[in-house]
């Protein structure tokens, strides 16, 4: 039998994925270590390029390219803890040349830990930016969601 991770849903532009706190998520105190964030929200949108169609193996052996965070902006609200079951919701926002910029929240049910505001970019092999190809921006272009 083989069972598949889930890559979460897009429903409206948003990409929600699910996420549960295990114990290498928390520091001593048995809350999620601040860095950890990061760690979930990354994997939210590597799904969320996933179900898009363009997951990182893809864009890296058909375009040479890969994304990279630019910038972070974090904002800590709340606490999430051990064995808590969360949300990551994504929102792409837009396409520019090399960059995209996205807006992802941590969600405990209906309560907001955790808001991420991110620039990416593609980089080539030597590091440089690469432009975004047509049809990566074609397949995106649809779940943009204007922040």
């Amino acid at each position: 039998m083989s069972l598949d991770p889930t890559s979460g849903a897009v429903t409206t532009g948003v990409h929600r994925f699910p996420i549960r706190v295990y114990y290498e998520d928390t520091d001593a105190g048995g809350i999620v270590y601040h860095a950890n964030y990061l760690r979930f929200a990354e994997r939210a949108r590597s799904e969320c390029l996933r179900l898009i169609g363009w997951q990182h193996d893809r864009l890296l052996s058909e375009t040479g390219l890969g994304w990279v965070v630019r910038r972070a902006t974090i904002d800590f609200r709340r606490p999430a803890r051990l064995d808590d079951a969360l949300v990551v919701e994504t929102r792409l926002a837009d396409l520019k040349g090399a960059r995209m910029t996205a807006r992802q929240t941590v969600l405990k049910e209906t309560d907001l830990l955790v808001g991420l505001d991110l620039e990416l970019v593609l980089l080539t092999p030597s590091g440089r930016p690469g432009r975004i190809p047509a049809s990566l921006a074609d397949a995106i272009r649809p779940f943009l969601v204007p922040s």
